[in-house]
């Protein structure tokens, strides 16, 4: 065991980091470079740290807070994410490894100032191999708590040197690789009068519905949530609504923009989708993602899907320009980038006959071979 501890805080227990290595020569792609797990008695934290690959750079992911039914369903879901990050942070063009952390526990019931510093003491631990930052359970306001512990963080708030609420670029980049969509499947990037459905209308659809509107696009939406509907309609009287998601991929929709949950796209609703295009914020759109599985059907029934996890990687673009001192110019100008890294996907596939899911892969996979380093991230001290 090893004993942490600092002038102000109480010592805690730190459980050994648990480390997986592929056999052989160092692999960036299979299996995952460390493990770590915390149980901190004084503050109640329970806390796992993946970090799939740091060839990159340091890993840079955020912080789940959920309260999972057990230690083996955050592990899987860490272990998942983790590697998702790698693959993300690579194709947005970042110089950035692949990690991510969960929180076991009802973040409305066992979020304190003491589990979150625990957290940001942890995260230390880790001597920058491992960058936080928001995710789901999680919110600005808890970077700046754990900020007090490490400098490894990012998406802060303003006033505390962060560059605030992520959700303004992430449906930036989704607009902007939604018009490299309309280039490659109409010939051109405008989406003026283009019917675009957007299901989910939280923080980032309503932005994105802004950009569509602006846009000349006809928007049709939807949401569970009602007052978000209306919300969004009292900005935009002009756009329409419909019950529900069902309803929204049977309508003569171009676009389709799946902005809520995961798993928007199952065979039922690939198999009813009206849309040509497919470009939405949502994580995991991809109900099987496995060889024959939702990305073929969508490209046998002539549907362009532009990959979840580049299209919505405008968030952590931002967060990441924070390490080096945040420009909001320079972080929107990388964002918009998005639009010729989103083609250059959808050229892949078309060139080699694979869906856009795989040829995003193998693009994210291709940078980290040729620039990657051949050994794990380690901090110079």
């Amino acid at each position: 065991m090893t004993t942490l501890s600092r002038p102000d805080a109480r010592p805690q227990t730190l459980t050994p980091a648990t480390t997986f290595r592929a056999p052989g020569p160092f692999d960036p792609l299979h299996g995952h470079e460390q493990v770590a797990y915390l149980n901190d008695r004084a503050s109640g934290l329970r806390a796992i740290v993946a970090i799939h690959s740091t060839a990159l750079g340091p890993a840079l992911g955020g912080t789940r807070f959920y309260p999972y039914a057990g230690e083996d369903d955050a592990l899987a879901d860490v272990l998942r994410l983790s590697r998702g990050m790698t693959y993300k942070n690579a194709l947005a063009g970042l110089d950035l490894g692949g990690g991510k952390a969960v929180i076991i526990g009802d973040p409305a019931e066992v979020r304190s100032e003491a589990l979150l510093r625990a957290y940001g003491r942890f995260v230390e631990s880790l001597g920058g191999r491992y960058v936080t930052a928001c995710d789901v359970g999680t919110v600005v306001a808890d970077m700046d708590v754990i900020h007090r512990e490490t400098s490894f963080v990012a998406g802060r708030s303003e006033v505390h040197g962060g560059s605030g609420d992520p959700s303004v670029l992430t449906a930036l980049g989704v607009f902007t690789a939604m018009q490299a969509g309309a280039d490659h499947v109409w010939g051109r990037a405008s989406l003026r009068g283009r019917t675009v459905g957007v299901a989910g209308v939280g923080k980032v659809g309503r932005v994105l519905v802004d950009h569509l509107v602006a846009a000349g696009a006809h928007v049709v939406v939807t949401d569970v949530n009602e007052l978000a509907v209306e919300a969004v309609r009292a900005r935009h009287p002009e756009i329409e609504k419909v019950a529900g998601t069902d309803e929204l991929v049977r309508s003569a929709i171009d676009v389709y923009a799946p902005c809520a949950l995961g798993g928007a796209l199952d065979a039922t609703t690939v198999e009813a989708l009206a849309a040509r295009l497919v470009c939405g914020s949502a994580n995991n759109q991809l109900a099987d993602d496995g060889e024959g599985g939702i990305p073929e059907r969508l490209l046998e029934r002539g549907i362009t899907y532009a990959p979840d996890y580049l299209v919505n990687s405008g968030g952590v673009i931002q967060v990441a320009d924070e390490l080096e001192g945040y420009v909001p110019d320079r972080a929107k100008h990388r964002v918009e980038s998005l639009f010729g890294a989103t083609l250059a996907v959808l050229r892949r596939a078309e060139e080699h006959g694979i869906s856009p899911a795989h040829a995003a892969d193998h693009l994210a996979e291709e940078r980290i071979a040729a620039v990657g380093s051949n050994h794990p991230y380690l901090p110079r001290r």
